[in-house]
């Protein structure tokens, strides 16, 4: 794809991760023990033949900006690729300024100087794999001003509570974006990505600036709908949207499911993530481990069920995890028994022998913290 440059968003500032984002963005968070969210959109691109990325940033950025590095890993073409890091100022009067609009004006420049007649946006907030070549050339072929991708889904009543939707025509035209309240199950979830030219994408951004310091680009795309050509496309295959706690934690043990993984995952189609040496994880004589996804470098000699384990994680004789999610380098300590918990990275639970939370509200241990 030589004709198309990429964007990842910002996440949305009605988006909140209890416990996790105070530490790092959320596409820094840890996925399926080995993954950080953001490897799913680049990978996508990258995949996709984009070898121009440009990742947009706005608070909490060390972690990111470490696991990011220069994107060889990403498998991004050396010589004329380029993964580049950009930054906007978090205002501190409100939070409701601090928009992806704001981001890309404070960057305009950036845009401006990228020599692609087309830009693909994904978000660094959603997990799921599509070709973009392929939505490119769809999107070349209808004509349309804007072409937006959504995921059908018939249980909006209790998930995708904070994601936006589009009201669609029979031939798939977007009448408009608005959100998912939960008042009816079956809805057209939009999957904030977007294909368009890059100049009509700048000429979006200097109309929001000109309506309202608070317009999101979703919002400005709404607002045209009856002035431009917009057109929905279905996605097809696994799809999370991580915009709260519950939807993280979900989303990792939705697939510890083999059916489930498999629609995410293609040997044609790898995701890429940075990786490190290390030994593979040690099972002793005590271990017993079922339908779980375990990372390399553990040492486990406890039970293990129906959970992840990141890599580098400590499971001592007589400690019982199940339907948990423990983050890189955490450790669970002789006869503790841990049920529904996201465990963060480095957190060590030693002293406290039984943390149990209900199925439907998991509970979080601090990174780094000791119980």
């Amino acid at each position: 794809m030589n004709n198309a440059f990429g964007i990842v968003n910002p996440s949305g500032n009605h988006i909140w991760v209890e416990g996790l984002q105070t530490y790092r963005s959320i596409g820094a968070f840890s996925f399926l023990g080995r993954y950080r969210v953001i490897d799913f959109p680049i990978s996508n691109m990258s995949n996709s033949g984009i070898d121009q990325i440009q990742v947009y940033l706005r608070r909490k950025p060390r972690s990111l900006v470490e696991h990011l590095g220069t994107g060889r890993h990403y498998n991004i073409n050396s010589k004329r690729g380029k993964l580049r890091v950009l930054f906007s100022e978090s205002s501190s009067e409100n939070d409701i300024y601090n928009t992806d609009i704001e981001a890309y004006w404070e960057n305009l420049e950036c845009i401006e100087r990228m020599h692609y007649q087309y830009v693909v946006i994904a978000p660094s907030y959603m997990v799921y794999t599509q070709n973009f070549d392929q939505l490119l050339q769809t999107h070349i072929d209808s004509g349309a001003d804007i072409t937006l991708l959504y995921h059908s889904t018939d249980n909006a009543k209790e998930t995708f509570l904070n994601c936006d939707m589009l009201n669609l025509n029979r031939q798939k035209g977007v009448l408009s974006i608005e959100k998912n309240r939960g008042t009816a199950k079956n809805r057209s979830i939009f999957m904030d990505t977007y294909v368009m030219k890059k100049d009509l994408l700048l000429e979006l951004i200097q109309k929001a600036r000109n309506i309202s310091s608070m317009y999101t680009l979703a919002q400005i795309v709404n607002n045209q709908c009856e002035d431009l050509d917009v057109r929905g496309v279905p996605h097809r295959g696994y799809f999370a949207s991580i915009t709260d706690f519950k939807s993280y934690y979900e989303a990792n043990i939705s697939l510890i499911d083999l059916k489930n993984s498999m629609t995410l995952f293609d040997s044609e189609w790898p995701i890429y993530t940075r990786t490190n040496d290390s030994c593979p994880t040690q099972y002793y004589k005590t271990a017993d481990v079922k339908t779980s996804v375990v990372s390399n470098g553990c040492s486990i000699e406890g039970i293990v069920e129906n959970s992840v384990i990141g890599r580098g994680c400590v499971i001592q004789k007589g400690a019982v995890v199940k339907n948990s999610v423990l983050l890189p380098g955490s450790k669970i300590g002789k006869d503790v028994l841990i049920e529904n918990q996201v465990v963060d990275k480095g957190a060590k639970v030693i002293h406290a022998k039984e943390v149990i939370a209900a199925p439907d509200k998991p509970g979080y241990i601090r990174r780094r913290d000791t119980l």
